[in-house]
């Protein structure tokens, strides 16, 4: 799920480099500023130790997607920072326009590799009473092998 999330937020910046923002369109997005990768000037670095919060709005420059990050320039105080911003490090994109948003979850390790799944046991096989609402069906029960 987090994996297609991230690939509309790809898609959907991926537009915006293209053909920039149409009408009423504007974003927030909010990261981890402390993730691997994130560039950022040391004194923004410094001014936002662990999240930062940026606005696609009415100026913004030199946005462009490229593989597992994005970069764009944004004016600080009428100084042009450059930021890089892997798409891992992204917590929260939104769109108020349109009342649209993600919130991405964040755990150690990257939260896309399905290796990182703990395998299933025997144990994992849960009856009915165990569950307190619904049925979950394990479909790796109906894989050939």
């Amino acid at each position: 799920m987090q994996r297609a999330l991230r690939g509309l937020l790809v898609e959907v910046l991926t537009e915006v480099a293209e053909n920039g923002l149409p009408g009423d369109h504007h974003f927030f997005i909010t990261f981890d500023t402390a993730h691997p990768g994130v560039d950022i000037s040391p004194a923004l670095m410094q001014r936002y130790p662990s999240e930062m919060t940026i606005v696609l709005q009415d100026w913004f420059d030199d946005l462009a997607v490229a593989g597992d990050r994005f970069t764009v320039t944004l004016n600080f105080g009428d100084v042009p920072e450059r930021l890089v911003i892997p798409f891992d490090a992204v917590r929260v994109f939104v769109d108020p326009s349109v009342e649209f948003g993600l919130r991405f979850d964040h755990h150690e390790g990257s939260d896309d590799d399905p290796d990182d799944d703990p395998e299933p046991t025997e144990d994992d096989d849960e009856t009915e009473e165990n569950h307190a609402g619904g049925d979950v069906v394990r479909l790796d029960r109906f894989r050939r092998n």
